[in-house]
């Protein structure tokens, strides 16, 4: 009995899929990203306004889309999640949203929540953590 339990158990915890498994992308490399933001740089200034957003290059798979919310900074990697990453799959920023350019209609994000605009996309966008202090945003994974 007590063998057939720590089986069962066993069975159980082997096939359990972990969250990052479940949030893993196929199309998008886990590159490391440590980064920081000075908010008083003239290249930074933007995001001192509240729905203002400042995209980044040589970060992440195609580059960083830091964003101020009006209640927090959020970060996003810049390739498009749903496409492997390609000349025309960055996004461009365009007010709150960000789209690639690879289909039309494009895929189109909302840089708020990360989530599509569009239907039958599979992936959000890429999030990264982002910690303020001092006028300093710190950008990781």
């Amino acid at each position: 009995m007590k063998a057939s339990l720590l089986l069962i158990g066993l069975f159980l915890l082997i096939s359990c899929e972990s969250d990052d498994n479940l949030r893993r992308n196929p199309n998008l490399l886990n590159i490391n990203v440590n980064y920081e933001v000075n908010l008083s740089l003239p290249q930074f200034n933007n995001l001192n306004f509240s729905g203002n957003s400042v995209y980044v290059p040589g970060q992440g798979n195609l580059g960083l889309i830091i964003v101020n919310s009006g209640s927090s900074f959020l970060a996003w990697d810049a390739a498009d999640p749903n496409i492997v990453p390609n000349d025309c799959s960055r996004l461009i920023i365009d007010g709150l949203n960000a789209a690639s350019t690879c289909d039309d209609p494009p895929n189109e994000y909302s840089l708020i929540t990360g989530q599509p605009l569009v239907e039958n996309l599979r992936f959000p966008l890429y999030a990264y953590r982002v910690t303020e202090s001092n006028g300093v945003l710190r950008i990781f994974n």
